[in-house]
């Protein structure tokens, strides 16, 4: 591997790796499609790839958000325990689909702008949220949906995740926050602890179909793990705004990117 490719490879991982941190949605989301379209990697190596580098992030924001006691535990693991059969499901699409159906990413490239302009707006009418445990208790009783549905949810997104191969804490994030009242700080962090527990099954998996590239990983995940310190420390000092802010513009630069391919 060239100099310059090892470089731009730590480089990426750097911005996806602090980005994908502060948002709650790891760093595959800005990794896989930099190797699809600037290094010129076939679809599922770049899946297979880019899911050890949200696994990575995941495990080094895990570190930084345990510390600051901003994780839910309880239901990370419940989504992580759904999520883990989805994984299954997702990697043996990835392998044995027989081609792409065109219809299906523009749905999916709708449902993101869709979402992506939704938080956009909404945020603009809602109020920083507190981060106190007397509060998350009082959302807790306001959810819109129930702890039950955290499994399930759960199968979904590890589908999405080995499937797409960039996680699935950017749409996990804005179901916690809307459906499940979650204060946003808190959804961020237990979305990257989410995904510790179900992209580890999904890397696994990865590996045994030989879908991974070492030399990728090696030099993104330098630079994914610099980026999560600095995700870590720079989402403490921003407010529930500005995330959200961040989200909504994350999913709408990739439904963008999915309706031109």
């Amino acid at each position: 591997m060239a100099i310059t490719t090892s470089i731009a490879l730590f480089i990426t991982g750097v911005l996806a790796g602090s980005y994908g941190t502060i948002v709650g949605a790891g760093g595959g989301f800005i990794f896989v499609p930099a190797l699809l379209i600037f290094f010129n990697m076939s679809p599922a190596l770049a899946a297979g790839s880019g899911l050890v580098i949200v696994l990575i992030n995941a495990l080094t924001g895990v570190t930084g958000y345990a510390k600051q006691k901003r994780i839910d535990y309880k239901a990370g693991i419940h989504i992580g325990s759904g999520a883990i059969p989805g994984s299954f499901a997702g990697v043996w699409l990835l392998k044995f689909q027989a081609s792409e159906s065109t219809a299906f990413f523009w749905i999916f490239a709708t449902i993101l702008v869709s979402l992506g302009v939704f938080l956009f707006i909404k945020n603009f009418s809602i109020k920083n949220i507190s981060e106190t445990a007397a509060v998350r208790e009082q959302d807790v009783e306001t959810s819109l949906l129930s702890s039950k549905w955290f499994l399930p949810i759960g199968f979904f997104l590890g589908i999405l995740s080995s499937y797409l191969g960039i996680g699935g804490g950017w749409l996990l994030v804005p179901i916690l926050i809307y459906m499940f009242r979650f204060p946003t700080h808190i959804a961020t962090a237990t979305s990257i602890f989410s995904l510790c527990l179900y992209t580890s099954t999904g890397v696994i998996l990865q590996i045994l179909y030989d879908h991974v590239d070492w030399l990728t990983v090696l030099w993104g995940g330098l630079g994914i793990i610099l980026g999560a310190h600095l995700g870590v420390s720079i989402s403490n000092r921003i407010s529930s705004k500005v995330i959200i802010q961040m989200l909504s513009i994350l999913l709408i630069v990739m439904g963008v990117r999915l309706y031109f391919g």
